[in-house]
């Protein structure tokens, strides 16, 4: 059986992906950098709006630390499509649109820039949402893939089929 998909790395589809690696392989480091931000916005939000000894007193410090406050709760909102910004602008030019066909041994990957052999065994952790499948192979890296643009089966057959080539159970992700 012959499954492929047509991709294009756009910034909805690497905003999906940033997500998936932030709920799987980085779901740790994400919740004590969460815990700590949440913190840190308390903080700083009791620090504008709390009076001190002297009385209440708007000047610099204030604006400053309300910047910072709006600044770190604009990053936690919006997580996901910065990384997702940042590895666009990090990728290589060329890269955006590729076609990827999987069989019994492997899948590989063609774009502007040439073709890439992947072996499933270097698979970490697999997430469908809606639209896509993500595979997860690090920290860092994952590869995203539109459902819209499969051919050669159903999504559910993909799903098993993958699922049994890997050995990873396939995450639901919204």
């Amino acid at each position: 059986m012959e499954f492929a998909f047509e991709t294009v790395y756009n910034q909805k589809a690497l905003t999906i992906m940033a997500r998936a690696i932030r709920k799987t392989l980085r779901r740790r480091k994400s919740r004590r950098s969460h815990i700590f931000s949440w913190i840190l916005i308390i903080m700083g939000t009791l620090l504008c709006v709390l009076p001190r000894e002297d009385g209440y007193e708007f000047d610099f410090r204030i604006v400053i630390t309300g910047l910072a406050v709006l600044l770190l709760l604009a990053v936690l909102i919006w997580e996901d499509a910065i990384n997702g910004y940042v590895a666009k602008k990090r990728m290589l030019a060329g890269t955006e649109k590729n076609r990827s066909v999987f069989s019994e041994d492997g899948y590989f990957s063609v774009s502007e820039l040439g073709e890439t052999q992947w072996k499933y065994d270097k698979i970490k952790a697999i997430v469908e949402t809606p639209a896509y499948f993500i595979f997860v192979f690090s920290q860092n890296h994952a590869q995203v893939y539109n459902k819209s643009g499969m051919t050669g089966g159903t999504v559910d057959e993909f799903r098993n089929f993958i699922e049994e080539k890997t050995g990873v159970t396939v995450e639901k992700m919204k």
